[in-house]
């Protein structure tokens, strides 16, 4: 067998792993639950088990618990590439004194486990009645993305040749008509790679979700696909119906944006 078909082996492999979870969830959707223990597994989907996806819907709040998370996530998104790309420029290009110790800082938020947090942004989100609400639970992810999506972007702005900002800066651009309209556009795939990461864990975060929203209308699916999990019995297939759903719009937002993904923008920026 030559390279070239070892290599091709070797990446069909990967992707079949890859996707084989995504496909054993969409049978096990699509098995009736006694089937599920039989002593041969059924490895087709069953075309006449569909209806178990509408019925879904019938019985708990899915499509709210869909559209919440999708609240959660982009709102986490966009606040946080917009809070990260104006401290990342800072610790890029600027000397002060500090600088060190609040880049460590902001590293160091990473090592504290959700867990550990719950509590004072709980006593914190009382005070200022954020509990039970949307923007609560995205100002909370957002204080856990920002200092990495900073650290990231950064790491982008350090490799932004001097020569482009001076170049601005030789035409009047101001410092944030530089940052805005000549270094982002050139970070452009790290902003995407760290919008994946932003909705991503706006998606998927369970523990703030389930401690700082009680009332079911709002629950999260993370949250709301636990729900299911119940002390005699649990659908499973239901549960993974739901889990297809609940994977689906993460897959489709990856799909979208990782053509954007790409690096070597910026080299060769200065040319010419």
């Amino acid at each position: 067998m030559s390279r070239q078909a070892l290599r091709m082996l070797a990446v069909l492999v990967l992707l079949g792993a890859a996707a084989f979870p995504i496909y054993w969830m969409l049978v096990t959707s699509l098995t009736p639950t006694e089937a599920l223990f039989a002593d041969r597994p059924q490895l087709l989907p069953s075309l006449g088990q569909l209806p178990v996806y509408a019925s879904v819907f019938a019985i708990k709040p899915v499509a709210s618990w869909l559209f919440n998370s999708a609240c959660v996530a982009i709102g986490t998104t966009v606040l946080s590439i917009a809070l990260a790309v104006f401290p990342a420029y800072a610790l890029s290009r600027f000397r002060f004194g500090g600088k060190g110790a609040i880049g460590f800082g902001l590293f160091a938020t990473q090592m504290l486990p959700e867990a550990m947090l719950v509590v004072p942004l709980y006593a914190i989100f009382a005070q200022m009645q954020l509990l039970n609400t949307l923007s609560g639970l995205i100002l909370a992810n957002t204080a856990f993305t920002v200092p990495v999506i900073t650290w990231i972007l950064k790491g982008a702005i350090d490799g932004v040749p001097i020569e482009v900002e001076e170049a601005a800066r030789v035409d009047g651009c101001s410092r944030i008509g530089i940052v805005l309209g000549v270094v982002v556009p050139l970070i452009a795939p790290t902003l995407a790679a760290a919008a994946v990461i932003s909705f991503f864990h706006g998606w998927n975060e369970y523990v703030f979700a389930q401690t700082l929203i009680t009332e079911e209308r709002l629950h999260t699916a993370s949250v709301g696909l636990a729900g299911f999990i119940g002390e005699l019995s649990t659908p499973l297939d239901a549960v993974m119906a739901v889990g297809v759903m609940y994977t689906l719009p993460a897959v489709i937002f990856y799909l979208i944006v990782q053509r954007h993904v790409v690096s070597g923008m910026t080299a060769g920026s200065v040319k010419g």
